[in-house]
């Protein structure tokens, strides 16, 4: 299967793929009110808890305050009845009971049903409280006869009109007002929140149906600005594999065309020709045809795997000078008629920087190959240190690029004229994976005018802060 139908089955699937529908309703109303039902529900019952808290505290405090306040109330009502004889008790207590607020009472002790310490007190002459705490309890002067003061609250009084509680009156009120203030602070809580969530929604959907060109806004919550830049980065990521993926493939089907079509005209010139000369001439020509597509197949790996994977960098400190030596001197036998030298004057003494050993040896030799095919005579190796950064510019003294195409030349498969094509060799690779393992660094690769003439081609990553001079 060639690179072109495999990217080809890549966009038929990804065009294929429909997303899974949403499972139920997926609205703003609906995340309105099971959130607020959340809030308002915890609400509630951390409300009665506490009010069932508070409640429990202050309920021996409010009975004791109510013996105190009616103490004196009680005494008066006992004397009077005790100045008239017990048979006018009755009449008296109904004639007291239409001047009181509340209900006066004589009834007999075994009636009473009183709580265990609530008894005590009556049997001992003290005022007695029933469990509603609403209803006072007084035994008149060791008699059989208890008088029976209450219900004190207006609310429960029988006697009254039947209506709702004064205190269920402003709980519910209170209570309505708490809702309702809830609910818009909720509201301006929860319409932000589902504006996010339906960008990213509508995001994800048209991603998922090969729109890969496809942003999200901006986030108008912080929790989701994150998502969305990861969403964003992702999408980008997409895009960028795609296009790398058709641009390989279209390429890479048309360099292929040429050293193939050579080595087959060599074949049927091998098969019709017995000359030993001849013979040998187009099995040369046939492995130059065969090294061509293997230099070939082995670049656009290496950029496919830099573009695609960003292998993991393995930072190592060295010393920048003798490291530029050092790869320079690999790189003389290539370019015996020409002048190589590393100027690295400007570097203070024993500078270290950080650096993979693994990819930045290719871009530095990539450069230094690349100024070996167009040199005339001399290529100059030079580093400095700019702020915080690290520069190592490889100049030559050939024909140059031209200021429209120095950007270009960065990108796969760019060949400027004839000086850069095939004869010289390359693909057009060699330049963007240099961009790739220095964009793998944090920094950039650039291309200017050199001041031999030239062209220059400049490295820039940053000085990492471990990083240290010795």
């Amino acid at each position: 299967m060639t690179g072109n139908s495999r990217n080809n089955s890549l966009l038929d699937i990804l065009g294929r793929y429909k997303p899974a529908p949403w499972r139920g309703r997926y609205s703003l109303s609906r995340l309105f009110f099971n959130f607020y039902l959340l809030v308002m529900g915890s609400f509630v019952v951390i409300a009665f808890f506490a009010d069932f808290v508070i409640s429990t505290a202050v309920k021996g405090i409010t009975d004791d305050y109510t013996s105190r306040f009616m103490q004196g109330t009680i005494v008066l009502i006992e004397d009077d009845l005790f100045r008239k004889p017990r048979s006018e008790w009755p009449k008296t207590i109904k004639a007291l009971d239409e001047k009181f607020a509340y209900k006066l009472d004589i009834v007999e002790r075994w009636t009473l049903k009183l709580p265990p310490r609530q008894a005590e007190k009556l049997d001992a002459g003290e005022l007695a409280i029933d469990a509603d705490g609403d209803i006072l309890y007084h035994r008149l002067k060791q008699t059989p006869h208890i008088l029976a003061v209450g219900p004190l609250s207006p609310d429960a009084n029988p006697d009254r009109p039947r209506s709702l509680p004064l205190e269920l009156r402003i709980r519910l009120l209170t209570w309505s007002l708490i809702g309702l203030c809830l609910a818009i602070a909720v509201w301006f809580w929860v319409r932000p929140v589902w504006r996010d969530l339906e960008a990213l929604r509508q995001t994800a959907r048209a991603l998922g149906e090969g729109h890969f060109e496809t942003r999200a806004p901006d986030a108008r919550i912080s929790a989701f600005e994150l998502l969305t830049d990861t969403l964003n980065g992702m999408a980008e990521r997409i895009q960028r594999l795609i296009a790398t993926q058709k641009e390989l493939s279209s390429a890479i089907s048309h360099e292929l065309r040429t050293p193939i079509a050579r080595m087959r005209f060599a074949l049927e010139m091998l098969a019709e020709t017995d000359e030993r000369s001849e013979r040998e001439r187009l099995w040369q020509l046939m492995e130059v045809d065969l090294d061509e597509l293997d230099n070939l197949i082995d670049s656009s790996l290496t950029y496919a795997r830099y573009e695609r994977e960003q292998p993991e960098l393995h930072l190592t400190p060295v010393e920048l000078a003798p490291w530029l030596e050092e790869e320079v001197e690999s790189m003389r036998i290539l370019g015996r008629t020409l002048e190589l030298s590393v100027d690295c004057h400007a570097l203070p003494a024993a500078q270290r920087v950080e650096l993979d050993l693994k990819s930045m040896p290719y871009a530095v030799t990539n450069l230094l190959r690349n100024a070996i095919k167009y040199a005339r005579s001399r290529i100059v190796i030079s580093a400095e240190v700019v702020g915080e950064h690290i520069r190592v510019h490889v100049d030559d003294d050939g024909i140059g690029i031209p200021p429209e195409e120095r950007q270009r030349v960065f990108f796969a498969f760019t060949r400027l004229d004839r000086s850069r094509d095939r004869a010289t060799g390359g693909y057009g690779l060699g330049l963007a994976i240099v961009r790739l393992v220095l964009e793998q660094h944090g920094g950039t690769a650039s291309a200017d005018e050199s001041p031999l003439g030239g062209a220059r081609f400049t490295l820039d990553w940053p000085l990492l802060q471990n990083v240290t001079q010795s």
